[in-house]
């Protein structure tokens, strides 16, 4: 009876973690929230009345200070940049960083980051990989009941050698099938557009791309448009 307990505690957590696996994975995300820019408050403005022979004077500032902050200035107003990057290798810290320099640099531009999926043939051999998994860990749990009622009366020797080790071949199975499914569905990408234009794209140039070399493409995208 403890051995029936402990091998359908190992056949239910699989079994629960491919479900939430694939709950995640085709529950679609949240939509992005629209952003309205509020109107400036109306200040109201009082007119004083000036003295006679009053000369305003005006302060010089240096036209550093005058210039408004960031090198794009209104320039960034109505403009979008799409950077789509893989989001299972990782480079979500990458995107977001790129995403603030922008907003930085180029006031008003509006940055969306998403997922540059991986090609449809590997996204489809990644949902088959947690059906494998959980085949051959249901074959290690209960395999010697499923073999007779297939007709087969000797389990072969991989059976045996498995069941030699039951938890040792399961967490790899586990592990080995996660890591699978990682691979097939990353697609190693870091694209960056600029008003539907691809201005820069690791799957061509094998690289990131530098801040201040993103931010001089930006610029040059922006003031030829």
């Amino acid at each position: 009876m403890a051995m029936d307990r402990a091998q359908l505690i190992l056949l239910g957590l699989p079994i629960f973690l491919f479900c939430s696996d694939l709950f995640n994975l085709f529950t679609p995300p949240p939509p992005k929230p629209p952003t309205h820019q509020a109107p400036p408050p109306h200040v109201p403005h009082h007119h004083h009345q000036r003295p006679a022979g009053f000369t305003p004077e005006t302060l010089d500032f240096p036209f550093s200070q005058k210039k408004q902050s960031g090198l794009g200035g209104a320039v960034g107003y109505g403009n979008t940049v799409e950077i789509n990057f893989c989001v299972s290798c990782s480079f979500k810290g990458t995107a977001v960083t790129m995403k603030k320099m922008l907003e930085t640099e180029f006031p008003g531009l509006d940055v969306v980051l998403a997922n540059y999926p991986a090609p449809a043939p590997k996204r489809l051999l990644a949902k088959v990989v947690p059906v494998a998994q959980m085949g051959v860990i249901g074959m290690i749990v209960a395999g010697d009941r499923v073999f007779p009622m297939i007709g087969i009366t000797q389990p072969p020797a991989w059976f045996n050698s498995l069941r030699a080790n039951r938890f040792g071949s399961m967490a790899s199975t586990w592990l080995l099938g996660n890591f699978l499914q990682s691979y097939l569905q990353s697609s190693g990408a870091f694209e960056v557009l600029c008003n539907g234009e691809l201005v820069f794209s690791k799957l061509k140039e094998g690289r990131f791309p530098g801040e201040i070399e993103m931010r001089d493409l930006i610029s040059k995208k922006l003031t030829r448009t």
